[in-house]
């Protein structure tokens, strides 16, 4: 309760200055509410020793990504071990003969360098250019698709005779001709193996076999390769062994002429749409028709050369992942620029020698299995701190550990402070960890990338995991639930980036715009993160050179600015967004603020205490006092407290009411009816009920666990529906279940407590000892062992205790001796009345089958008592003024044999009081009330006299009313009521 009190509306108008400054200051504690750092110091330490007993857990939880790190860098140490004593060399080896002498030597690096690409290549072999020829049954024929009448028939097909169809077009034709007819050179012989050895770069030699990636080994030249040399017209011999050298070594292969045929096309749209209609790679039953080249000489002329070329450039092969792949060109513009020369010069020649790559060094051949296992294994690691946080913020929400905090007077400030800061540092260090030992172990896709990066994106992104960790924990109110959810967005969230995602990310034609929503995501944020540092990190180690580094951010293909941005705002949102959800929604932690709440102009207004029309009030209150003065009388003690604050009561229940919704077709459930009810200070007030009856419908409302329908109550001059938070300083609970923490001993439970009220130092040792003491938990070093390994009387004793430490001025035990012993039950009783000396209690006490230790509660501890039947307060009153109201009666117990007579025992009775009524009568028991006004306690011993002169008694019994009798009449009087109406 910091600064000035509040008190209801109507006090203020109608109480003096002098009475509000009196009750303030009579509401004012000698040490006054903890401070925002007394509540932190006292969580933080509560939570340093719960989470040193789940030291265990917590180490597990940090050596996870640890275990990971080792596991995969045992495998890549493995991996490199292999790599080495297994991997080819690249240096020259000796083929032992049978003598132990070299029979020849074997330079790997000169013999097939595609296949040893880690190897150097100082000088990378030549090969004659070639052409892209298609395979016979692929060439262009005249067919329905293409309607040119100047192709081939497809019959040639049959025969594999098809010429290579070479499409011609430009601005000048007649010119665009002659360059055509100047495709290929006019030989003398007909027999190309003549003169191909010798002349080989004057042919123009084609392959129909696919390229490899590299060029460093032409695949035509392989055994399995074919080649062609392209003419203008072919011999019936066409196909022809011969020998020559190639890329310095001798080779000897079978060279097929086929026939160039180059056709006119009127506009290079008409080429282009053949081209495309033509082509069906792979299919040969359906028509393909590729053609062999196009070329479009636009204005060309005897000045100028301008000419545009067609080439097949769809062909994937495995090598490159089904990629398009750049083909033979080189040879296609040699024709083009050759066939010119020849109209220019006569019959001048352009020799195309070879082709020829470009060296290159030699690298380790390197496995980088961090890289290689995917993003989703690490976005897996970094998420699974998500259901763990999730976890125990819901935990504490199921178990009621944070209401029970929160009504001992923990603020919500602290506790959002303490658990982001411990929920910080275990994310931090699990990330360093992770981020660590994957480095040390080899793992490229950290040591590679800059630290500082790493850094920044890791602290951002686990500070919005958390956000989101709080942000989704006010919607969950079962750990169970909580659990499943959050694993299934750990794991669902990673399958949907890598195999959606992913692919997102790498098509180009993809909106950038879509992947920064998705991006939203804070999973596919980190997503995003970690599959750009495992990029970098693979093509660093692949080139030798550093990963991500700060220009890099620059990139806007990277993506990591954008997805930095996006996480530092949706932290920023989240966190402010999750605060407020916690203030608003109730989900079992008590009852939230209103949705505007943090505007004092929106805030909601407390509805006056008097809700019924004034005619229907009158009546209503006419009928109590001619049935039930007591509770008129205490109504009108609640008017005159309303009108005239004292500060000698603490409590005043203002017509509270609580209405349960009807659910799955049953009706409302009315928990308490307009309960009127002022408790001095001092004063320990029981309420007796059966099970269902509302006694914990009271409690919880005034605890503001759930909110009023109507009504409302005044503790300290604080209304409990806008002033929960300040009542909560001066406030003790013992609720009807134990919440405790199970890892925490019974000292450190009142430690924790005491710290809460703002006890410190001696003071707080001191009063923890009484506390133990007070029940019977000091001894033996009881109150030094974990809570979970209590008995349930001894858990009992300790939530008492809670409940009184720190001097609080108003306590609510709700069926506290519930579940305990004879001599624990002793020891609550002589804590309540030592406790009741400087402060209100409301106790509630459940009567089961009429318990006599119930009754004995009540007389024993307390001042008042109201008995509570269907939510509706039946009586008040102390237990001999109740007992004189309800219980004008003794009762006669009379023992015979089973075989005397039962009328003479009747009679003598009737006689003694004509209103005597037979209780009943069971093998020789006859049991009588009779009224006190009717019968003296001396004719009673008279006709007990009388009655053993006549017949054998065995013995007899006069008890006066019990408080038992007064509960079961009041009891049935009420039911019998509500059954008739």
């Amino acid at each position: 309760m910091e600064g000035t009190s509040r008190v209801p509306a109507r006090f203020v108008a109608e109480a003096g200055p002098d009475a509000l400054l009196s009750m303030r200051k009579s509401m004012e504690s000698s040490r006054g509410p903890a401070s925002f750092f007394t509540q932190a110091d006292a969580l933080l330490r509560k939570n340093l020793v719960f989470q040193k007993r789940k030291s265990c857990t917590n180490i597990c939880t940090i050596l996870f990504p640890v275990l990971i790190c080792l596991l995969v860098g045992s495998l890549q140490t493995w991996v490199n071990i292999l790599l080495v004593k297994y991997g080819p060399k690249c240096q020259c080896y000796c083929v032992e003969a049978k003598n132990g002498t070299c029979k020849k030597e074997a330079c790997l690096d000169n013999m097939m360098p595609d296949q040893l690409s880690p190897c150097p290549v100082p000088s990378p072999p030549k090969w004659p250019p070639l052409l892209q020829v298609p395979e016979p049954k692929y060439r262009a024929t005249r067919d329905d698709i293409i309607p040119f009448t100047d192709l081939p028939d497809k019959s040639c097909k049959r025969t594999k005779s098809c010429p290579a169809t070479i499409l011609v077009t430009g601005g000048n034709q007649s010119f665009a001709k002659s360059l055509t007819d100047n495709f290929f050179m006019k030989n003398s012989s007909s027999n190309i193996s003549d003169y191909l050895g010798t002349f080989l770069s004057n042919l123009i030699l084609g392959t129909d076999s696919q390229p490899m990636q590299t060029q460093f080994t032409e695949a035509a030249f392989l055994p399995f390769g074919s080649l062609y040399v392209v003419q203008p017209k072919c011999a019936s011999n066409s196909t022809h062994l011969v020998s020559f050298q190639v890329a310095g070594s001798p080779l000897e292969k079978e060279v097929e002429c086929v026939q160039g045929l180059p056709l006119w096309r009127s506009n290079s749209s008409a080429i282009n749409d053949e081209l495309f209609r033509g082509y069906e790679k792979g299919n040969a039953e359906k028509n393909s028709n590729e053609i062999l080249a196009a070329y479009d000489f636009l204005n060309s002329d005897e000045k100028i050369l301008n000419v545009s070329i067609w080439y097949n450039s769809t062909y994937k092969t495995l090598e490159d992942n089904g990629e398009p792949t750049v083909l033979r060109v080189p040879r296609s513009i040699n024709v083009a620029s050759s066939a010119y020369l020849r109209v220019l010069r006569g019959g001048a020649n352009m020799q195309f020698e070879y082709v020829k790559e470009m060296p290159k060094l030699g690298m380790r051949i390197m496995i980088d299995l961090s890289s290689l296992t995917g993003t989703l294994f690490y976005v897996w690691v970094m998420e699974l701190l998500f259901p763990i946080i999730l976890t125990y913020l819901v935990y504490e929400k199921q178990w009621k550990l944070r209401i029970m905090m929160k009504m001992h007077g923990l603020g919500n400030g602290p506790y959002w402070t303490i658990s982001y800061a411990y929920f910080l540092l275990l994310s931090s260090v699990y990330t360093l960890c992770f981020v660590m030992l994957g480095s040390i172990t080899d793992l490229k896709i950290f040591q590679l990338n800059d630290y500082s990066i790493q850094f920044v994106f890791y602290f951002i992104y686990i500070n919005l995991q958390i956000a989101l960790a709080f942000f989704v924990a006010a919607f969950f109110s079962d750990v169970k639930t909580a659990t499943v959810v959050g694993y299934i967005y750990v794991f669902g969230s990673g399958l949907l980036g890598e195999y959606l995602f992913q692919y997102f990310i790498e098509d180009t034609s993809f909106s950038g715009g879509w992947i920064l929503v998705m991006e939203m995501i804070p999973a596919l944020s980190l997503y995003r993160g970690i599959y750009e540092f495992s990029n970098y990190a693979l093509q660093a180690s692949q080139v030798g050179t550093s990963g991500m580094q700060w220009r890099d951010l620059g990139d806007r293909q990277n993506g990591i600015k954008d997805v930095l941005v996006i996480m530092v705002v949706e932290w920023l949102l989240l966190l402010p967004v999750a605060c407020y959800l916690d203030q608003v929604v109730s989900l079992g932690d008590g009852v939230g603020k209103s949705t505007l709440f943090f505007l004092p102009c929106f805030r909601k207004k407390p509805s006056l205490p008097f809700c019924k029309p004034i005619l229907q009030q009158q009546k209503s209150e006419v009928l109590v006092e001619i049935e039930k003065p007591d509770l008129y009388q205490e109504r009108q003690v609640v008017e005159q407290l309303l009108r005239e604050p004292s500060t000698s009561h603490v409590i005043i229940c203002d017509n509270l009411q609580k209405v349960y919704p009807g659910r799955d077709g049953n009706p409302e459930k009315l928990a308490v009816r307009e309960l009127s009810l002022a408790l001095p200070r001092g004063e320990c007030f029981g309420i007796l009920g059966p099970n269902g009856a509302g006694k914990t419908s009271l409690i919880h409302m005034m605890i503001g666990f759930i909110k009023p329908t109507s009504g409302t109550a005044y503790i300290h001059g604080m209304d409990i529906r806008t002033d929960m938070e300040k009542i909560y300083t001066g406030m003790g609970v013992c609720p009807q279940h134990d919440l405790l923490w199970e890892t925490l001993t019974g000292r450190e439970h009142l430690m924790f407590y005491g710290r809460l009220k703002n006890l410190k130092g001696a003071a707080l040792s001191q009063a923890v000892e009484e506390s133990l003491k007070s029940v019977n938990l000091f001894h033996g070093g009881v109150g030094d062992k974990p809570a979970g390994k209590y008995s349930g009387g001894m858990k009992r004793r300790l939530s008492i205790a809670i409940s009184l430490i720190g001097d609080p001025k108003v306590v609510y035990m709700d069926e506290p001796s519930s579940g305990l012993d004879p001599a624990s039950r002793k020891i609550l009783w002589d804590v309540v009345k030592r406790a009741k000396q400087d402060r209100a209690i409301i106790l509630t006490i459940v009567c089961l089958s009429v318990a006599a230790h119930s009754m004995e509660e009540a007389e024993a501890l307390c001042d008042r008592l109201g008995i509570v039947v269907d939510g509706s307060l039946q009586c008040i009153g102390n237990a001999k003024e109740l007992k004189a109201r309800f219980g004008g009666s003794r009762v006669l117990t009379i023992m015979t044999s089973p075989s005397e007579e039962e009328e003479e025992i009747e009679h003598l009775v009737l006689r003694l009081s004509p209103r005597a009524n037979k209780i009943y009568h069971l093998s020789g028991t006859h049991k009588f009330e009779l009224p006190k006004e009717d019968v003296r306690i001396a004719d009673i011993f008279q006709l007990v006299k009388e009655a053993q002169r006549k017949f054998p008694v065995d013995a007899w019994e006069l008890v006066d009313t019990t408080l038992e009798d007064v509960f079961i009449k009041v009891a049935k009087g009420e039911q019998a009521f509500n059954e008739l109406s």
